[in-house]
């Protein structure tokens, strides 16, 4: 039945869904750093600022196991001294990081520097998975404290990282990263959508349109609608960009698994194809999926400026699918691709506010599986499918990437994260595939798939959720 308009706020944004930031960890990296910037920050604004001798940082949990593989601790410093992942230069990270470690100094808030010894003042608490009196339970937690010269603690505050690139504080009910405001089209899972949309003759893409129109600050040079395109387009700018850069790299990525990139020697072999006139295979797309995810996530764990689709380490899903559509598909255009990240985005804030997007908290298939499931959704919308068509390619990917662990070697965003990119695109197109040649009503609901596998994530044994001590992290030690 019709709702009326304006009658609730949002949580979530397209916008809060696809980040612009740095790799190889949206909940290890991004979440860290913001968290830590946070902390200084608050710290000026609270005034005591000036007064403080020393600050500690602590790590928790999947944090603590898995740290030192996705760079949590440059990342924490980096935070510590002002940087968001959002503004940083990748090419400026490690001379800053070099700078702090060489000086033992930390600039709070890039305004005042104190003493800062990582031996004492970074702790992994890799045998504890929640901060000490800790309310919120998830297994990203991380905890910051600042004292005077008299030994008095000035602050101490306790985030967890809960995917993403989210953050929230212990205690403090989980908000939007933007003001909260009323919105023409409120919906809180899959069925009120469907059923919002069908009072109201639009499709997914359209709705979601008016929602985040609804979002917009005001601006009087321009309307909503155009800040709202403007800033999708920017989104996927950021993801070519990544994929072309992905491309064109060679080399060895870091971390010490000696992982050789391959995105650009795939892309040349597929040229040199193209050259030689061998356009027969009607499978060669699907190769170029391949690349285009994998590129990403070599760009990932370079820890180069990638967008968080839904999270770092599922990034290359949502921009190889996109790169799918607008060369491969007969008759694709901008307009598609606006529908294909606004119905995306949908089928994304449906997983984030009834399941997680967090690795660390259900295991991969809330990374990857989520991805594939907006992509396979949002590339329905973009091919002209049915509200319906969209819901059901997003519920066929979900359903068939449940219980997919998170357990990457050596707690680095490589293996088996590269080539998982590439299998969930590759997913999402054949979802999608289904789906739109499908025109009766399916057995299952995207909200019940959607809740299946969070319920299946909380089943899931711990050392399979991103601590690297289980799966191909433990019994893959060397590669």
């Amino acid at each position: 039945m019709p709702v009326s308009r304006y009658n609730a706020c949002v949580t979530t944004s397209l916008f809060d869904l696809y980040k612009i930031g740095v790799g190889p960890s949206s909940s290890h990296t991004m979440g860290p750093m913001r968290a830590a910037c946070l902390f200084a920050r608050e710290l000026e604004t609270r005034g005591v600022l000036p007064h403080v001798k020393r600050v500690q940082a602590e790590l928790f949990g999947s944090l603590a196991l898995t740290g030192m593989g996705h760079a949590t601790d440059r990342a924490v410093l980096l935070g510590l001294s002002g940087h968001e992942p959002a503004t940083i230069e990748p090419s400026a990270i490690e001379a800053t990081v070099t700078a702090i470690r060489t000086a033992r100094r930390i600039q709070l808030a890039g305004k005042h520097a104190v003493a800062f010894e990582e031996s004492s003042d970074l702790l992994f608490r890799r045998d504890q998975m929640l901060p000490p009196d800790a309310h919120t339970q998830h297994p990203n937690g991380m905890r910051f404290s600042a004292w005077d010269a008299a030994g008095t603690k000035l602050d101490e505050r306790t985030y967890f990282s809960i995917g993403g690139g989210f953050i929230t504080e212990d205690g403090v009910a989980e908000t939007s990263e933007r003001p909260q405001v009323l919105v023409p089209f409120p919906f809180h899972t899959g069925e009120e959508l469907l059923a919002i949309a069908h009072a109201h003759e639009l499709s997914i893409s359209a709705l979601m349109l008016e929602n985040e129109c609804a979002l917009m600050p005001p601006n009087a040079g321009r309307s909503p609608v155009e800040m709202v395109r403007e800033g999708i387009d920017h989104i996927w700018q950021t993801m070519q960009d990544c994929v072309q850069r992905g491309m064109a790299t060679e080399g060895i990525l870091p971390g010490g698994l000696n992982v050789r990139r391959r995105a650009h020697r795939l892309a040349e072999r597929l040229r040199e194809r193209e050259v030689n006139g061998l356009r027969g295979d009607p499978l060669a797309p699907l190769d170029w999926v391949t690349v285009y995810a994998m590129a990403v996530n070599e760009e990932n764990a370079a820890g180069g400026r990638v967008v968080t689709a839904p999270t770092n380490g599922s990034s290359g899903v949502v921009p190889a699918v996109a790169h799918y559509y607008d060369r491969f598909v007969p008759g694709a255009d901008h307009e598609g691709l606006l529908r294909f990240f606004l119905a995306s985005a949908a089928i994304g804030i449906l997983y984030k506010e009834n399941a997680s997007i967090s690795g660390a908290e259900v295991g991969c298939q809330g990374e990857v599986g989520v991805a594939c499931s907006m992509a396979a959704g949002g590339l329905a919308a973009a091919m002209g499918g049915t509200n319906g068509q969209v819901e059901h390619a997003a519920e066929i990917a979900m359903e068939h990437n449940l219980g997919m662990t998170c357990d990457p070697i050596g707690g680095l965003v490589q293996i088996p994260c590269i080539e998982r990119n590439a299998m969930g695109a590759a997913k999402a197109v054949q979802a999608t595939r289904i789906a739109l040649n499908e025109s009766e009503a399916h057995k299952v609901s995207l909200d019940q798939v959607i809740h299946t596998m969070y319920v299946t994530g909380l089943d899931m044994q711990s050392r399979y959720k991103e601590t690297s001590l289980g799966g191909l992290a433990l019994n893959i030690i060397e590669c």
